[in-house]
């Protein structure tokens, strides 16, 4: 049986390394974008962030792409920050708890794989249109 009293929830450094572990298992035609992708894990988005995208509750966001989209950068374009993906703690946690039916990292690999297509430039219907993950 195990004993729950002395289990924890996985920190901020533990999902992060879960993330860098799905992009490594990228494909190699993707991996090569994605390696200049910074990974960021929060407890929540921030407030600015959830009013942009119009969402209410916070744990209904559980990454985001931060940067421009490969169809859209220039080599002209001046070096800025580098592309982030956003990773959020709690609501990943909470989604995992609620599913039941997924591992933590398989949850996460999902995300950080949702966000990498925003990088590819693809747009959430795009996206929803492969993978029907919700369902």
């Amino acid at each position: 049986m195990t004993d729950w009293k002395d289990l924890t929830a996985p920190d901020a450094a533990r999902i992060e390394a879960m993330a860098r572990d799905a992009l490594a298992a990228l494909p190699p035609e993707f991996a090569a974008h994605a390696q200049g992708i910074t990974i960021h894990v929060a407890e929540f988005a921030p407030e600015d962030v959830l009013d942009e995208l119009q969402i209410d509750d916070p744990f209904e966001l559980t990454g985001i792409y931060d940067g421009i989209p490969l169809t859209e950068k220039s080599v002209s374009d001046q070096p800025g920050q580098p592309d982030i993906i956003w990773l959020y703690r709690r609501p990943l946690l909470d989604e995992w708890a609620s599913r039941g039916n997924v591992t933590l990292g398989e949850l996460v690999a999902h995300v950080v794989t949702h966000e990498m297509a925003h990088h590819f430039g693809w747009s959430d219907d795009d996206i929803a249109s492969i993978d029907r993950w919700w369902e």
